[in-house]
């Protein structure tokens, strides 16, 4: 029995399709080359042009200023994986906080809302001010007064808002019908959240959640306005030694070289799960600046 053999017209389609596709990248790589080479060529003869060129992109200033600017960014990794430990265990305990239903439950759902609304709504670097000359003006013992741990408790406080609405629309995005299963089981409510709920839930939501990690490991570059020797404020003192502006553009293309594969790893795993466009406004959510 001979193997199969697709029929000329189908063939054909194929070669047609093939073709097709080799034209489209070949315009978007000549239209990509195009643009970039005017946008080169205006940024080049503008008149300011060389005066910029000396002061931002300096390869001296640049490679000096490297090693300086590493430690600092070595800084805001450790913070923001921290941080983001903290952020998910808080946040899950909001949402499920904000999901419990029965009156002797209100303050806790009130309290969770309040905390929600509260922290969603002040910008980020105002929490990082609160934070950081409020807490040790109240001369508290225990408090504590380091930079970098008062920046970290000012990330947790604004980003667990978030990812706890994300984490409640995962909840309450779990059909009824799956927790009637499991009680018509035997399964008290904790047990059914635990091993029905919460599973399907943070499944689902997982996404919406590395978009926030994106946005929380750019934001930990703001604890710098707290005195902690980050990346950004590492280029900030090169940018004083070196009297030049080269640091900041090493700085920014550290945090961009972090940023861009976690942000391409969050679309594909959006694309495989059909969940991009679905939710796209919960991941769109990001602290308020």
């Amino acid at each position: 029995m001979s193997g199969w053999s697709p029929s000329a017209l189908q063939v054909e389609r194929l070669a047609y399709r093939r073709g097709q596709a080799r034209r489209s990248t070949l315009v978007a790589v000549l239209s990509t080359v195009a643009l970039t080479g005017v946008a080169v060529l205006a940024l080049v003869r503008s008149p300011g042009w060389p005066r910029v060129r000396q002061s931002f992109f300096d390869p001296e200033v640049a490679l000096a200023s490297l090693p300086a600017v590493l430690e600092g960014l070595w800084l805001n990794l450790r913070v923001m994986a921290v941080c983001a430990v903290v952020i998910v265990v808080v946040a899950l305990a909001l949402a499920v906080a904000r999901t419990l239903r029965g009156p002797v439950f209100f303050p806790l759902r009130a309290a969770a809302t309040a905390y929600v609304d509260v922290f969603r709504g002040l910008p980020l670097i105002l929490v990082l001010l609160l934070v950081g000359f409020g807490l040790p003006g109240l001369r508290l013992q225990g408090i504590p007064t380091q930079a970098v741990v008062l920046g970290g408790l000012a990330l947790v406080l604004t980003y667990s808002a978030y990812v706890a609405e994300v984490f409640r629309a995962g909840i309450e995005s779990v059909h009824p019908s799956q927790v009637a299963a499991a009680r018509s089981l035997g399964l008290s409510r904790a047990q059914t959240m635990r091993t029905v709920v919460l599973p399907q839930a943070v499944r689902r939501v997982v996404p919406a959640l590395l978009n926030d990690l994106v946005a929380l490991q750019k934001d930990s570059g703001l604890i710098s306005i707290l005195g902690a020797i980050d990346a950004v404020r590492a280029a900030q003192i090169q940018t004083s030694v070196n009297a030049n502006f080269t640091p900041y553009v090493v700085a920014g293309f550290l945090f961009v070289l972090l940023t861009v594969p976690l942000t391409r790893f969050t679309e594909a795993l959006s694309r495989r799960s059909g969940w991009l466009g679905a939710t796209a406004g919960v991941a769109g959510a990001g602290p308020l600046r």
